[in-house]
């Protein structure tokens, strides 16, 4: 009979169970090394749907490079080390330099490399928007926060345009498919990035209480070069080539073009004050700045500020609802890779019924939010056609809202699907929980996003009916539909306290025309469930209320990366 070896004090020898003391089993390998775009089932049908399929060899190209272990780092690394901001140089300089990660610049000259800011703009015609959108759609699941000084660029070109003399200038530098990260003047660069301006401490959304002055320096007007004096609250990407800002002139608020640079390269007089310390997009650098004189050019009608820029803004909510729509995607593939690969109490948890009911409402709802948004996107590609024009102006705040307001307890309950690992710093989950709400509060929160929408409404109401039409090419397809359907249309025919019911009717838009799309072009199942759940029961309390009657399992499937 062999006995345990015992030292002279008859003890156990020390260390000899030390070495191992488990098996590690039951855990999901990393969900990395899978190409995003051929393993989403859901995108590969929307881009051919839309009228992208020429970008088809892209997107996959794309997609596997967003689904590397490599790449995935890159957004793990820009998000542990936060930007960093010096005022001065070591000389005593007046420098306002913030410094990245190298992971950071590395996902920006991939961004801008592959033309997410400029594509449409370089290359117009059918299916740009929808081809650059789903781009977008996989690079932002990567890592979502250096995006926003991509979205800027992209968005300032339709406002630039007002101004063609200064548009001729700055367009050919904004559309070269370039990163040039150096702190130099733009007359040295060939290629240069764009942000914006608009809000101060006093007014948030409400704009036109801004207090920021223009001077004119001498003649007056559009194109005419002014001196800023004033602050503002917000500004993204502090370290843009130029950004559009907001100032008063005695005419009224007015939109103007300001260079962190003057043209005899002295530094604009734009002070950054500090970063702001935010709860999420880390990477991505927003900051408090100090106007003291600074020189910009007017852009477009004296007085008509608000007009000018809001072009470049509805293209920044556009992206929101992109980025807000590959937050779902990403969320739901780790929740539901986890469920495949891990087992509970007897059986792996995605062929459990409670965690099936979860694991496809999130499924669902991440489908409804791309079809939306890439609808949209053909709409953006077809702005000569009449009907699109309004889909779009409409369809823009709705969705911007609706998707951007959708994903954070989406987030959360893709959390919980992976259980406490999904709370840990070294998982993308709180990354992604924490930027959740962000495009939900940028460019516009809610309560904005609903007023815009009464407001597309009050100056053209045909913006309605090309809505209600869209979404009526469903009709005769699911009972449930159209009965909502003229529930909703009844209740529009009442005008009285539009703007308090403003969140309800605005909820329901989003939800008919989500319905819509999917019961014209998804899988019967998940439409089933989506009318089920989202127009007969409205959604429930909390995801996972999906009714019985529904096929679950299925809606999983179509939407589980197979990775391992």
């Amino acid at each position: 009979m062999s006995q345990t070896p015992r030292d002279s004090a008859n003890h156990p020898v020390a260390g000899q169970h030390l070495a191992s003391t488990h098996e590690v089993i039951n855990q999901p390998l990393p969900l990395a090394n899978y190409n995003l775009y051929q393993q989403d089932i859901a995108l590969r049908e929307a881009v051919q749907r839309e009228g992208a399929n020429h970008a088809d060899n892209d997107l996959s190209r794309f997609g596997d490079w967003a689904g590397k272990a490599d790449t995935i780092e890159l957004g793990n690394l820009a998000n542990r080390h936060k930007p960093e901001f010096r005022t001065h140089d070591r000389y005593g300089h007046r420098i306002d330099e913030v410094s990245f990660h190298p992971a950071y610049h590395e996902l920006m000259t991939v961004a801008f490399e592959n033309g997410l800011h400029s594509a449409p703009w370089r290359n117009p015609g059918t299916g740009a928007h929808v081809a650059r959108a789903a781009k977008y759609y996989l690079h932002s699941q990567v890592e979502a926060a250096h995006c926003c000084p991509v979205t800027m660029t992209f968005a300032a070109i339709p406002s630039l345009h007002n101004q063609p003399e200064l548009a001729n200038t700055w367009i050919p530098k904004i559309l070269a498919n370039r990163y040039d990260r150096r702190n130099c003047p733009d007359t040295d660069k060939t290629a240069v990035t764009i942000g914006m301006a608009m809000t101060e401490k006093q007014g948030g959304s409400d704009v036109r209480t801004n207090t920021t002055l223009a001077h004119p320096m001498g003649t007056e007007g559009p194109g005419q070069p002014y001196e800023l004096v004033g602050h503002k609250w917000f500004v993204s990407a502090p370290m843009c080539d130029a950004f559009l800002v907001l100032a008063q002139t005695r005419n009224g608020l007015s939109c103007f073009l300001m260079p962190r640079w003057r043209p005899d390269g002295s530094k604009n007089p734009w002070q950054v004050q500090q970063l702001k310390n935010k709860m999420g997009n880390v990477a991505n650098a927003s900051s408090e700045v100090e106007l003291r004189g600074a020189l910009a050019w007017m852009v477009g009608d004296e007085g008509r500020g608000v007009r000018t820029i809001i072009d470049m803004v509805a293209m920044t909510r556009f992206d929101c609802m992109i980025g807000s729509a590959a937050g779902m995607r990403q969320a739901f593939a780790q929740a539901s890779h986890h469920c495949r690969h891990r087992s509970a109490f007897g059986a792996r948890l995605s062929d459990q019924p409670l965690m099936q009911n979860v694991l496809a409402d999130l499924a669902l709802e991440s489908e409804a939010a791309l079809a939306y948004t890439l609808r949209v996107a053909r709409a953006m590609d077809n702005q000569a056609n009449e009907h699109e024009r309004l889909l779009a102006r409409l369809a823009t705040p709705v969705g911007k809202y609706w998707i951007c307001k959708r994903t954070p307890n989406h987030a959360y309950e893709a959390m919980e699907c992976i259980g406490g690992s999904g709370v840990m710093e070294d998982c993308i989950m709180p990354r992604l929980f924490r930027e959740s709400p962000i495009n939900a509060i940028w460019e516009g929160s809610g309560n904005v996003q609903c007023l815009d929408t009464l407001r597309a409404l009050q100056k053209e109401p045909e913006t309605l009916d090309a809505f209600l039409k869209e979404a009526a090419e469903a009709k005769g397809s699911d009972r449930r539909f159209d009965q909502f359907l003229a529930q909703l249309q009844h209740d529009f025919a009442d005008t009285s306290d539009l703007q308090y019911r403003a969140r309800n009717l605005v909820d329901r838009l989003a939800m008919v025309m989500q319905a819509s799309l999917l019961l014209r072009h998804s899988d019967k199942h998940l439409a089933d469930a989506y009318c089920a759940a989202r127009l007969q029961s409205h959604g429930g309390l909390n995801y996972g209320n999906l009714p019985s009657g529904t096929n679950p399992a299925e809606i999983i499937k179509r939407g589980t990366p197979v990775v391992g």
